[in-house]
């Protein structure tokens, strides 16, 4: 199945977030590129590596709206990951520079999910969609209600 175009276009001059010109969705983005190691005897970067750029685009996200996961654990929360998803539309390769597109998702009492999309840095291909879906534990382990820094910054994350 052909997945919907992704169609980037920089919000109101930010460089560091972009509105989808299809879903009209707001998202994050943070650029990287594709380390050798990441690679796998394919040639193409291996499967597994893509959740590693999910936490990246997370950690970027969490970083740019001041609240990284450092002050998280430090509040006392750890928010571990209890499903996630990934499709694959094109591969990335060593040296290629790509987009990590990150969102806040759904939010719940005691869960949150972020959204993904991976592109190309030059020639804008669709790399790979999905989400990370975490529940929020206090430091004994035990299932606690969100945050309230993570609650405001999903009400305040751009429109």
């Amino acid at each position: 199945m052909r997945p919907e175009p992704f169609l980037p276009e920089l919000l109101e001059g930010k460089d560091s977030y972009v509105r989808d010109q299809k879903s009209e969705l707001v998202y994050h983005r943070a650029q990287s590129r594709v380390l050798y190691a990441d690679t796998d005897r394919s040639d193409v970067v291996y499967h597994a590596n893509y959740l590693r750029y999910f936490e990246f685009g997370r950690a970027s996200l969490m970083r740019e709206v001041a609240f990284p996961y450092a002050q998280v654990e430090d509040d006392g929360f750890v928010y571990p990951i209890i499903d996630l998803r990934l499709r694959f539309f094109a591969p990335l390769r060593y040296d290629d520079p790509f987009w990590v597109h990150t969102r806040p998702g759904e939010l719940g009492r005691v869960r949150i999910r972020f959204d993904y999309v991976i592109t190309h840095a030059e020639s804008g291909a669709l790399v790979a969609q999905g989400y990370t879906q975490h529940c929020a534990l206090n430091s004994k382990g035990r299932p606690v209600a969100v945050d309230p820094i993570t609650v405001k910054t999903w009400a305040d994350f751009p429109k």
